[in-house]
């Protein structure tokens, strides 16, 4: 008998996605959306005029927002799926999983001096000058770093943890440590937020046949997410952004 595992997305800067019988599909658009981040604020931070306050108070709102998502992902994984794998693993493969765990406490650090950063350009009063100009300096390093450690980081969950990941659970598994670590603290203002974020710049195939397999009540969340929230902080934080790096 032919065991039929489901399809994996494939996405942009994504490094590997294994087959097996987990569909990873939310975690894979998750990775997407962190790495699409990461190149915006990496790149809008140099174009925004320092003497442009409200650009930096909707640049530090939209730092927060991107931290909480990645926190959230994270405390799942080290909630749920790491100790679930830990207890099944092969000796040769614990330590892999014991890397992500130590990779997450190296990220963490990095998000909160952005997020500092970010907070001291938006409430600063003066205007542009050697003082603002050294601060965002400090940022645009700190940002580059958060991006490099953080790519890395999905790079070998991708390519490794995955492996391990499909190897050792059943889609039974998966979706009870989801509801338990992860939906569980998802609340109707975070899905309003969260479904328009991981569908901002998907292909648009990808997204169709995403939103499709959804059903109705996610493309109500994706449309109302979008008109109300999303998209206006989209806007107003990345205005400075170059043109050929912001696809929406």
């Amino acid at each position: 008998m032919t065991t039929t595992y489901p399809d994996q997305l494939m996405l942009p800067g994504q490094a590997a996605a294994p087959g097996g019988p987990i569909d990873m599909n939310v975690m894979y658009l998750m990775h997407h959306a962190f790495r699409r981040d990461l190149r915006r604020f990496g790149a809008t931070v140099p174009e925004t005029p320092l003497d442009d306050q409200a650009t930096w108070v909707a640049l530090a709102q939209r730092w927060e927002r991107f931290s909480e998502i990645l926190h959230h992902h994270h405390s799942g994984e080290d909630a749920g799926i790491w100790p679930f794998l830990l207890e099944r693993a092969h000796p040769a493969e614990r330590q892999t999983l014991l890397d992500m765990e130590a990779e997450h406490e190296k990220i963490d650090p990095l998000l909160q001096s952005c997020g500092e950063g970010f907070a001291a350009l938006a409430g600063s009063t003066t205007k542009a000058g050697p003082d603002r100009e050294a601060l965002r300096s400090a940022l645009a390093v700190r940002l580059a770093e958060t991006n490099e450690v953080l790519s890395a980081h999905l790079r070998h969950e991708e390519s490794e943890a995955m492996v391990i990941l499909q190897r050792h659970m059943t889609q039974a598994d998966w979706e009870r440590i989801e509801e338990e670590h992860f939906k569980s603290k998802d609340s109707l203002g975070f899905l309003l937020y969260v479904v328009p974020w991981l569908a901002e710049e998907l292909p648009e195939p990808v997204l169709d046949e995403l939103l499709a397999a959804a059903g109705a009540p996610m493309k109500v969340i994706n449309w109302i997410g979008g008109a109300l929230k999303f998209r206006k902080l989209e806007r107003k934080a990345f205005r400075h952004l170059p043109v050929p790096a912001f696809v929406s």
